[in-house]
């Protein structure tokens, strides 16, 4: 997957295919609801790669819990082109399409039971629009763990990537206690890719619980792979709607509560 170099004070969105979490790379043990839709969205941001810079507008992925512990997950990125270093490139594009299965294998601290929360997801990685045009295919297995003051999402990650290639992730989310309204977070993750450098990331960021079906998010995001630096600024919004008034798993685990 392509690095960037992002510049600007706009919003910044994510280089690599986000799962669905914000404003993180990796994702939790936790999905949506029965009948629940939630829209994970990064509004702007200002992408340079190499010597094209783009405004992407919007980062968008849509969760919807069409079954008891499933959701379906669809998510792309549009860039519009600012410039290019490229003659006649096309000045739309649609990348980092995918499409997603996820459901729970073990129901656990995320979902208020004993012991860690498991879940597994399944992608089709989509061809772009005016973009890259393969296709490809990531299986995740992801292990979130519950304490008094952390919660800890593990993420192991296998592909065959959209350049016909084998590729790897690992990845680890730390947040403080899910009582507090406005939280902070950190991840680090290892990629890599046949024929590629090894990208290395961390991102440093906190999570506001607006209201139990509302969160907003921002990070920053430092990465290398080989000799190319990648710097993001990540802002978005979470928003749960539809299906019972009970909440999500994920925004029950972020709901206030004494333990």
């Amino acid at each position: 997957m392509t690095s960037v170099r992002a510049t600007g004070a706009l919003v910044i969105v994510a280089a690599l295919p986000a799962h669905a979490y914000r404003p993180f790379n990796s994702t939790d043990a936790a999905v949506a609801d029965l009948g629940k839709a939630e829209i994970e969205l990064g509004p702007v941001g200002l992408v340079e790669e190499g010597g094209d810079r783009f405004v992407v507008a919007p980062s968008v992925i849509l969760n919807w819990g069409f079954a008891e512990r499933w959701e379906v997950v669809l998510e792309g990125r549009q860039f519009v082109r600012l410039g290019s270093s490229v003659p006649h490139a096309p000045r739309l594009r649609v990348d980092d399409n995918a499409l997603s299965l996820k459901t729970v294998l073990r129901e656990g601290a995320l979902q208020d039971k004993s012991g860690p929360s498991v879940a597994t997801e399944l992608g089709a990685l989509l061809p772009a629009i005016h973009g890259q045009g393969g296709t490809g295919v990531e299986a995740a297995l992801i292990l979130s763990q519950r304490w008094e003051a952390l919660t800890v999402h593990f993420n192991g990650a296998a592909s065959w990537t959209r350049a016909h290639a084998p590729g790897a992730f690992g990845g680890v989310i730390v947040e403080v206690h899910d009582a507090w309204r406005l939280r902070p977070v950190t991840e680090f993750f290892v990629e890599s890719e046949r024929d590629a450098p090894l990208a290395v990331s961390w991102l440093g960021g906190a999570i506001f619980r607006f209201r139990d079906d509302l969160s907003l998010d921002a990070g920053l995001r430092l990465a290398r792979a080989g000799g190319t630096g990648t710097t993001e600024i990540r802002l978005g919004l979470t928003w749960e709607f539809g299906g019972s008034h009970e909440r999500s798993d994920r925004f029950r685990r972020v709901a206030s509560r004494r333990r």
